[in-house]
């Protein structure tokens, strides 16, 4: 077997109908528990985004947000969504926001569990995540340690690769950039913020992201309105095709739940794992707050970019990537006459974007495209670097190894000039074994541990209730081993 099939074989193992059942089921749940918290919360979420100060051990609630979405707003959002309508029909963007309205919760379990149980860390900053709510409060070390390094190979060497792909053949398509002037140009700003510090990384974030994902919606809105008599037959479409009513995509029923699944997952990194990192690093005074503002970034992300890129797909008819008359194939479901080139890329790439923009705004759309997922690709590479080495420093509590950080930061700044000019197959395969496997391990966690999430929501909504500005006492709420609130106190 080639390197290729044997990392497609993971890749379909890993992503088998379980684990799409798992995400799914888990963010029912957990919206059952919370009484549909991301439903009643948007207004206190909104309000949080913006109140919070940073400190000298961490930052604001917003930067922790922009950080936050820096790693979930990717080449998932452009080149992903174009992936998810190609292979699943224009169902999939339906089960992608199933994934973004139900997986809010889960973000709010996983990322109250991350403030519940942070530390600092020897340089004085708040460090906390998966791997270290999974040691202190199911008290297994051995499945804490799995986690972490899991997550140094996901993010640190698996997950970079996708996006500096994506941003090498975003560049190529608009300007003819040779992947390999790309890649060198991209570890070079890489290096820069990456031996910067955490600090660098939310100021960058802080000020990148919010700005790119804006005016992303907003040329997204211009071709809608460009398309406005199109915008209720694409909501019709999506819904028809996510159940198997639309004749043109019927076949692909099972397709659309999965590629929705896999890559709204991919996209908002829902019960992923990688978003409690960052919600760890913000300065609040009760963990619940940071568990509303880490749900709204859902939203943010699938909700507004992701559909922004579905609708700009849609209304242009840049998705019928085949010919609806073509024979089927029994073995994939999809129609075996294709329009396009996909063993070229095209549909892993993001030119399905680029087109929709050019076909309306020529001269500009592919530019414009090229230049979004420049930004926000890179954000997200410089966010996993981040989420790489707070395991990174969980580890070193044991082993006191300084240079793995450096080796660390070598590695990603090497995974991204392989990526950038290697195969687009291969880098969304070893991207989506990453986010498969971290999934599969925080997901069983959170299911697990989610009882002090669960009271320090009732206990937020409580002191709110009765006027009191919250604040969290883990040890009159029963929670135990949230070292860093009883200090506090």
């Amino acid at each position: 077997m080639t390197f290729e099939s044997i990392i497609g074989l993971l890749d379909s193992i890993i992503w088998s109908t379980p684990l799409i059942v798992l995400c799914l089921g888990a963010g029912l749940y957990f919206s059952l528990r919370t009484r549909f918290m991301q439903v009643r919360g948007v207004k206190e979420m909104i309000r949080l985004m913006f109140t919070g100060q940073s400190s000298a051990a961490g930052v604001s609630s917003f930067q922790a947000l922009a950080m936050s979405l820096s790693g979930r707003v990717g080449t998932g959002n452009i080149a992903g969504v174009a992936t998810a309508i190609a292979f699943g029909g224009p169902g999939a963007v339906f089960w992608m926001w199933m994934v973004a309205f139900l997986g809010a919760s889960t973000a709010y379990v996983e990322s109250t569990l991350a403030q519940i149980y942070k530390e600092k860390d020897d340089k004085g900053l708040y460090r906390g995540g998966p791997a270290y709510y999974i040691e202190k409060a199911m008290g297994l070390k051995w499945y804490a340690w799995l986690f972490a390094v899991v997550t140094v190979i996901a993010t640190g060497f698996l997950l970079p690769g996708v996006q500096a792909n994506s941003i090498a053949s975003g560049l190529n398509n608009a300007f003819g950039i040779a992947p390999a002037v790309t890649a060198a140009g991209v570890v070079i700003v890489l290096g820069f913020i990456i031996f910067g510090g955490v600090k660098r990384i939310a100021r960058f974030a802080e000020i990148v992201v919010p700005f790119m994902a804006l005016a992303y919606i907003l040329v997204a809105l211009v071709v809608m309105f460009i398309n406005i008599q199109q915008v209720p037959e694409i909501f019709m479409l999506i819904i028809k095709s996510a159940f198997g009513m639309e004749a043109g995509f019927g076949a692909v029923l099972g397709l659309a739940v999965q590629w929705g699944v896999k890559r709204g997952v991919y996209s908002n990194e829902a019960g992923q794992g990688t978003g409690p990192h960052a919600a760890a690093a913000a300065e609040v005074s009760h963990p619940a707050k940071q568990g509303y503002v880490q749900a709204f970034s859902i939203y943010v992300d699938t909700l507004l970019v992701c559909s922004a890129t579905a609708f700009l797909i849609l209304s242009t008819g840049m998705y019928n990537v085949y010919d609806p008359a073509s024979p089927i194939d029994p073995a994939t479901g999809l129609h075996t006459g294709y329009l396009v080139q996909q063993l070229q890329g095209v549909v892993h790439g993001p030119g399905f974007a680029q087109s929709a923009v050019e076909s309306v705004l020529p001269g500009f759309g592919q530019i414009f495209v090229a230049l979004a997922l420049l930004f926000f690709a890179f954000t997200t590479i410089v966010a996993y670097y981040y989420m790489a080495e707070t395991n990174i420093t969980y580890i070193n509590r044991k082993v006191h190894r300084p240079w793995l950080v450096f080796l660390l930061r070598i590695g990603i700044m090497a995974a991204v000039t392989y990526a950038a000019i290697g195969s687009v197959g291969t880098a969304w395969s070893l991207g989506d074994i990453g986010v498969g496997m971290m999934a599969w391990l925080n997901i069983i966690a959170i299911l697990i541990l989610q009882r002090p999430a669960l009271k320090a929501l009732k206990d937020y909504e409580s002191q709110k209730k009765a006027g009191k500005e919250p604040e969290f006492d883990p040890q009159a709420l029963g929670i135990r081993n949230a070292k860093f609130w009883e200090k506090r106190d």
